[in-house]
């Protein structure tokens, strides 16, 4: 491939990832399929792989094989941990190129009441595991407005510390899907109150966090739509965002080079940053115009194999929270930069 298609397609990193979903046992992509996918990547430079599910390690096996194949790379997996056993961690510890990240909603009753009953104290076995062997992991946070001040406390982050972990991802909470509830999004307070409880971890706590929206400010705004990554689902549809259900080209039609230059994500591109304020870089979330006017330029589908959803019912969903946070976000933009 020449310097000219590099550049085109808006390549910046070395270290840009592609996000694949595994739907349990119900819709899965082959192992073929995800090994030309990451070839195809590797080519482009990319050499980071995340897992997303229903439950990647079902099919730990298949990830483990990858893992081998593709030495070059770091593959990691949104897991409940609850198939983390002595035997993976040996698995992990033979091929060094799989971190996990363990999916945890804050402590005990919040966890299982989201992820059945135990699975609390399985996260606990499986990160006792994975820190006697000297393994890399962490955690995987959805904060909402109803757990928002378990997952920004001291006392959940010094007992992900005291596990083992070394990093966390946060995420909030999208009201993504045909009647998705909206109460649970954080208010403009709440969001507020995470942006400046992590900065403080930041300087003070022996653990590393990203919080995919309020961190845009460090990355420049959205990373979605092949700008730094993007989402093959389970299908094999090709998505700007692991929350963005919209697609127009499938991984088993098309090259990853052709969906990077594809017109969902051409639009993508052409419109980043989506706001010049990068607290506010989402197109959904936090710019909820944008979204629909891509998805309508480009011919998009919706993706959602259950029950498609219009992207301006969706979008709807956000403007009210997207207004209040701009004005908020915009105070503090305003004042650091």
């Amino acid at each position: 491939m020449d310097d000219a298609h590099r550049s085109d397609i808006r390549l910046q990193s070395s270290l840009q990832w592609v996000w694949a979903a595994e739907y349990g046992n119900k819709l899965n992509l082959s192992f073929e399929t995800l090994d030309s996918l990451i070839s195809q990547a590797e080519e482009l430079n990319m050499h980071f792989f995340h897992f997303s599910g229903g439950e990647p390690l079902v099919k730990k096996d298949l990830i483990i094989k990858l893992c081998e194949k593709h030495s070059d790379s770091v593959f990691s997996a949104f897991t409940n941990g609850t198939l983390i056993d002595e035997a993976f961690a040996d698995e992990m510890l033979r091929v060094k190129n799989f971190v996990p990240a363990i999916s945890v909603e804050g402590f005990e009753t919040a966890t299982d009441s989201r992820r059945g009953n135990g699975t609390y104290s399985k996260v606990v076995e499986a990160a006792s595991i994975l820190k006697r062997k000297k393994l890399p992991f962490g955690f995987s946070c959805c904060y909402t407005s109803a757990n928002c001040d378990v997952i920004g406390s001291d006392e959940y982050f010094d007992w992900m510390i005291d596990t083992g972990a070394k990093f966390c991802w946060l995420f909030t909470y999208m009201p993504v899907g045909k009647g998705s509830p909206t109460d649970l999004m954080v208010t403009a307070e709440q969001r507020k109150m995470m942006y400046e409880r992590i900065r403080g971890f930041r300087r003070t706590k022996p653990i590393w966090t990203m919080d995919f929206w309020n961190d845009g400010e460090y990355v420049g705004g959205c990373v979605a739509g092949g700008r730094y990554y993007l989402h093959i689902n389970a299908n094999g549809d090709a998505e700007p965002c692991a929350f963005i259900h919209y697609s127009n080209y499938n991984i088993k039609d098309k090259t990853l080079l052709e969906i990077l230059q594809s017109p969902l994500f051409r639009r993508y591109q052409a419109g980043q940053p989506f706001n010049g304020n990068h607290l506010r870089p989402c197109p959904l979330l936090d710019n909820p115009d944008r979204l629909p006017e891509m998805v309508d330029a480009s011919g998009a589908d919706s993706t959602d194999l259950a029950a498609p959803e219009d992207v301006h019912e969706l979008a709807s969903k956000c403007t009210e929270k997207a207004e209040r946070w701009g004005e908020v976000a915009d105070g503090i933009w305003a004042e650091k930069h």
